[in-house]
């Protein structure tokens, strides 16, 4: 039987190779899809990293600078520079942030260097030429409010593809030569700086100033998880072809199946195969997916984790640049 498959596919393989047609040419002026594709990802990348210099500046000259306010990063070096010195903050945001632009270079990508580099510019422009209102007085107002509108510019800024502060390259490059991660590095960058805000300015000030920094990460963590944080979810269940139905078919999502076995129980059982389904959702679908293995399986085991990132897939997903 293997001479004749073989003889099968040398034919077939003849004749749609002489029977494939050749690829027409683009018409004149028609553009391929994947161009198209990449223009419009280049001008929604393009307005959201506008959006969110505007935003960042905004919570900076009318709320953090009237309340004498800092924030963390570079960013908050550069306001509490500011408040001691009298420096224009437009210049310290440029030089402080060189060197972080210059690592990104070497360390990481040009492109990323590129557009952290023309994110800065224009935050630095915008400071200096738009003239924002203050909007209020209120001390608290002021840390929420500024931190709330700093961290959607730079987490829109980052949807677009650019960084607004380099910490966090300067937290990527430390994080490769030390055993310490990315979040622990900028959780001591910032502590220092609200530690030296405290003695140089004041403890109010500073306390202030954390709490528009927390203002500021939760609005960064939402602008780019949103609504739609990925969870992944394992089930464990004898029906779990049912579920993996049920996921696929209803929910309109993937699914993985692995092969498993129970472990022993409190009563001493022998370990039994079983079918474990997993698949990653939605941070809204967990309710449904919980209500439909429950009307399938009351007995389901069910483990849900945050997920980060994901790739391909049925799952859709939101560009970042």
């Amino acid at each position: 039987m293997l001479i004749p498959q073989l003889m099968f596919l040398r034919k077939l393989r003849s004749t749609t190779s002489s029977e494939t047609p050749k690829r027409r040419r683009p018409a004149p002026g028609a553009r391929p899809a994947r161009d198209r594709r990449w223009w419009r990802r280049q001008v929604i990348n393009t307005l959201l990293m506008v959006v969110g210099v505007f935003s960042a500046g905004f919570g900076l000259e009318s709320f953090l600078l009237p309340g004498g306010f800092l924030d963390g990063g570079v960013t908050g070096v550069s306001l509490l520079i500011r408040q001691v010195f009298g420096l224009p903050l437009p210049m310290l945001i440029v030089l402080l942030n060189l060197p972080f632009v210059l690592m990104a270079w070497r360390q990481l990508d040009p492109g990323v260097a590129i557009r952290t580099l023309l994110g800065i510019l224009a935050l630095a422009l915008v400071l200096a030429v738009v003239p924002f209102p203050i909007v209020t007085q209120d001390k608290l107002l002021i840390s929420v409010f500024g931190g709330f509108f700093l961290g959607a510019g730079i987490g829109l800024a980052m949807r677009g593809g650019g960084v607004l502060d380099g910490t966090e390259i300067m937290a990527i490059y430390l994080s490769k030569q030390s055993s310490m991660s990315v979040g622990d590095i900028i959780l001591v960058f910032n502590i220092l700086i609200f530690g030296v805000a405290a003695w140089v300015l004041s403890v109010e000030t500073a306390l202030y100033s954390i709490l528009a920094y927390l203002a500021a990460a939760k609005t960064i963590d939402f602008i780019i998880d949103g609504l739609e944080e990925y969870t992944g979810v394992t089930i464990v269940s004898g029906r779990s072809d049912a579920i993996r139905r049920m996921i696929t078919e209803k929910l309109g999502r993937g699914a993985t199946v692995y092969n498993g076995k129970r472990g022993f129980g409190s009563h001493g059982q022998q370990p039994s195969p079983v079918d474990i389904v997993f698949t990653v959702i939605t941070r809204l679908e967990v309710s449904k997916l919980k209500a439909e293995v429950e009307q399938i399986d009351r007995q389901a085991f069910i483990v849900m984790h945050s997920v980060r990132d994901t790739k391909g897939g049925m799952i859709k997903k939101r560009p970042l640049h």
